[in-house]
């Protein structure tokens, strides 16, 4: 009964600080394509400029990855002849945000090598390069740690490595849909799986190389196979694998 009402009290805590907010940007994926008002389609394998996208990655993204069906992005990796596909898609000059919630509901596929990510990258990307802009990792899952979630950010201070970043364990995470969701402030940056809050980046010191999350930032979304994170191997045994992404939104 405990349970019952600590569950209920969270839920209402949650849904209180979005109705605090109002509901400025959504996508729902219920049309019968990308669209492309509002999303890019990040293609190739990140040469020549930035190979395997800095990570050894192994996937060709491409524009027919994907579909949309009842009301989901759907984006399936596969294994091709002797190469891997997958879908990448971004909000870049198109829609970019600075503080507030953000939140996708998504399911995840399984199987080592796959790396389904929602993050955000500063808008200021191509004038000041990573990691100086800023990257704000909402949601990392790898198929060779089942049930870890992954919540991280990236700033000068840290010169790009993983230092910022909380590995929580959900038992049931693999089944059905979660919320993945930050909520940003001028102060600190929460991150929450469901009702859930899993992690607080809160520096004490707030400056360019420390907190460069008092810019507007843009939305990713990807499933990457193998790489530094992912990978190395991949079990193509489990390909193809399908990520489900049902909305995205943001509150301010």
């Amino acid at each position: 009964m405990k349970k019952i009402i600590v569950l209920v009290l969270m839920s209402s805590f949650c849904f209180a600080q979005q109705t605090d907010r109002k509901l400025i940007w959504e996508e729902n994926f219920n049309k019968k394509k990308i669209n492309e008002t509002f999303w890019n389609f990040e293609l190739g394998d990140g040469c020549p400029d930035l190979c395997g996208y800095g990570n050894n990655e192994r996937q060709i993204y491409t524009k027919t990855n994907h579909e949309i069906k009842d009301g989901n992005l759907i984006i399936e990796a596969r294994k091709e002849g002797n190469k891997y596909t997958s879908t990448k898609i971004t909000t870049k000059r198109k829609k970019e945000f600075k503080y507030g919630r953000i939140e996708a509901r998504a399911k995840l596929p399984v199987g080592h090598g796959l790396w389904p990510a929602f993050w955000m990258l500063g808008a200021n990307i191509d004038e000041v390069k990573w990691p100086k802009t800023g990257e704000i990792d909402i949601l990392e899952y790898i198929g060779r740690d089942p049930h870890m979630v992954y919540t991280t950010l990236h700033t000068q201070d840290s010169h790009g490595n993983t230092i910022n970043t909380k590995r929580t364990e959900f038992p049931n995470i693999e089944e059905g849909f979660h919320v993945y969701a930050i909520e940003w402030s001028k102060d600190k940056i929460d991150f929450f799986v469901d009702t859930t809050l899993v992690y607080t980046f809160d520096p004490k010191v707030k400056d360019e190389n420390t907190w460069p999350f008092d810019k507007p930032f843009y939305i990713i979304v990807n499933l990457a196979i193998g790489g530094n994170f992912g990978g190395p191997e991949v079990d193509d045994s489990i390909l193809p694998q399908k990520y489900y992404i049902d909305y995205i939104r943001v509150y301010q």
